[in-house]
Order: C-alpha cells, then structure tokens, then sequence
C-alpha cells in the first residue's frame, strides 16, 4: 500500500479554513489516485487501447454495414464512439473505490486529518482526467481514419466539455456500485451490467430509426443517446436523430445537460450517504 501523508497547517494559522483545507486533501488523493496509475500503466488499457480497437472494430465492421444519410459512418460513428468508450470505462471509478475499501486503504485515510468526502471527490476527478485522456484517443483516431468536425471553436469545444460533465456525472454513479459491492471483481460485474446496456440501446453506433418501437422509444430517452445527438450537432457531424420526435432528440444539448446534473445530483450526496455508513465502526 502506498504511504499517504497529508500535511496541516496549525491550527489558526494565516490563511488557513477548511475550504482550502479540503482543496489540499482532494488534490493530495486525486495526485495518490493518479501515482497509482503511473506505477501500473496497464490500468489505462480500457482508456487507450480499448477506444483505438472500438474506432477500428465499429468504422471498418459494423460500419460496412450501416447506411448514413448527410455524411460517412466515421463522421456519424465518432461522436457515438467518444459516449460509448466514456460510459463503459465509467465502471473504474466502482472497481477503484472497492479495492480501496477491501486493501483497507480507505480505513487508513479515516485515521488522517482530511476532509471525509475527499476520498470520493478525489476519485471522480482522477477518473475525469482519465475521461478526458479516452477522448482525446478517440478524437485522434477518429482524424487520423478521415472524420473531420465542421463547426466553430465554441461549438467545437462545447462539444468536448458535454461528454467530460456526463463522465463525471456517471462516475458519482459507478461509486455508489463500488460502495455496496463487496470485492473489485463484483463492482465490476454489476458496473458492466448496468453500464453496457446503456452504452449499446442507444443511438451511438446505428441511428434508431430501424428499431422495433419500444427498443426506439428507451434509446431516444437514453440519456448516451441524448449525449451523442448533441455531439453530433455540435461537431456539425451527421445526426439523423435529428428527424425523430422525441424531446430529448429534438434538444439534445439541453437534454444531456439536464441528465448530467440530475446524475449527478442524485448520486453524489448517495454516495456521500453510502461511504459513511461503509466506514463507519
């Protein structure tokens, strides 16, 4: 187990308050979070190597197989390629939290002076910044297999900012699992159950216009849908969800928006709630 220290000002001192106290203590485990990714760089294959695989897999396999109207599959495919690779990584913040609990990790933080929640709070800005490092794979091999945006610079970059506040959003998620699961391997097995689903009944790799209509019905409400759509509009990329009638279809941005905070809204003061009760004697 790697050591931890987190160093304290006197109490009283100049410039102290427990504001830049907790700051200090999230950015001390967010820096031990990512220490521990450098020390074993295979942890990232699921954010480096696993979205060069699916570009290739879905642009050169699925993608032969799928008509798009407006533009090519790799224009339609990336959008939806950056919202899958997101959400299905998404399961490392359950198995990261899991394994702290079951290392005891965790039980040596409770013994330090630092801010209870910066153990959940450092984890999710690690696995943001693990976020923004599975897009920009995917952004890279989308260019260099032909995809091009065709949008402004603010739009542009709105479209990059959506994505990284739905990783965020869905990491406060995947620590609830972490939190009730018993081992990394079962925070795993539950995460992928509940992420999978999510990612492939969507409009990420096929639009939804082929689907039965119940299957059509929860993709356009899917909120990796509602994501993807607003991708698509933003990069100035083929959205052919654009032609259904469903709200979030319609508005996607405002849609993956609201599906962000009410994520996140519900899940962080759970988590918070679930990290209490595990660690409490």
């Amino acid at each position: 187990m790697s050591t931890l220290t987190v160093a304290r000002p006197a109490a009283g001192g100049a410039g102290t308050g427990p504001v830049r106290g907790a700051a200090r203590d999230v950015a001390v485990l967010t820096r031990r979070n990512l220490v521990h990714v450098a020390r074993e760089p295979l942890a990232l294959s699921d954010i480096t190597v696993q979205p060069v695989l699916f570009t290739l897999l879905f642009v050169y396999v699925l993608g032969s197989g799928v008509s798009v109207t407006g533009g090519s599959y790799q224009d339609f495919a990336i959008p939806g390629l950056i919202a899958l690779n997101l959400t299905t990584s998404a399961m490392g913040t359950a198995v990261g939290l899991s394994n702290d609990l079951r290392t005891g990790a965790v039980d040596r933080f409770r013994t330090l002076p630092i801010w209870r929640a910066a153990v959940l709070v450092g984890r999710s800005l690690s696995d943001l910044l693990a976020a923004l490092v599975c897009m920009s794979v995917v952004l890279l091999t989308g260019l260099a297999i032909g995809w091009r945006p065709d949008t402004s610079p603010a739009r542009f970059a709105a479209a990059l900012a959506l994505p990284l506040l739905f990783s965020y959003a869905l990491a406060w998620a995947t620590a609830c699992l972490g939190l009730v699961s018993q081992g990394a391997e079962s925070a795993q097995s539950v995460a992928l159950v509940a992420l999978f689903p999510l990612a492939i009944v969507s409009n990420a790799m096929v639009p939804t216009a082929g689907m039965p209509a119940v299957v059509r019905a929860i993709a356009e409400w899917n909120p990796v849908s509602a994501l993807t759509a607003a991708m698509r509009e933003l990069f100035g990329n083929p959205n052919p969800s654009a032609a259904s009638d469903a709200w979030p279809m319609q508005h996607p941005v405002v849609a993956a928006l609201l599906w962000s905070a009410v994520i996140l809204a519900a899940t962080a003061p759970l988590a918070v709630a679930l990290y209490r009760r595990r660690t409490t004697d």
